[in-house]
């Protein structure tokens, strides 16, 4: 039987970008930089908030990601590398290890391999996984 863990985002949204927190049971796991908030917006626009299940997706671009499900009005939306929402980001969510700005943030491939270690970790578990945005 699997059982549901969840990850929360709290956000800060910004003219150039919106960064976030995102924490497992009270613990920081990385910072997240994303697009700013633009109506929701396809390619243009951070996911509205919510709380959505993540699944394994496999992409010929970035390999095997963590994507976001059934984002209203959305698709292929992913947690993958970023340091720069702006040049990046189409609507994804970047980990990072450091903010540096508003949608800006460093080593954001170290923040990443962290991340799935624990989504990872958990799916092996069979548990399934879910994103709460806020």
């Amino acid at each position: 039987m699997s059982t549901k863990q969840i990850l929360h985002l709290q956000r800060i949204y910004g003219e150039q970008g919106t960064n976030g927190t995102l924490t497992f049971e009270g613990e920081v796991i990385c910072r997240t930089i994303e697009l700013p908030w633009r109506n929701n917006l396809p390619r243009l626009s951070c996911i509205p908030v919510g709380s959505y299940k993540l699944e394994k997706r496999k992409y010929t671009r970035h390999g095997e990601q963590i994507g976001i499900h059934a984002v209203l009005g959305r698709e292929a939306i992913l947690i993958h590398a970023a340091n720069d929402a702006q040049k990046e980001l189409l609507g994804c969510i970047a980990p990072v290890t450091a903010l540096t700005g508003e949608g800006c943030g460093t080593e954001s491939k170290k923040a990443l391999a962290k991340l799935k270690s624990l989504v990872y970790s958990l799916w092996d578990m069979e548990q399934d996984v879910f994103l709460h945005i806020k």
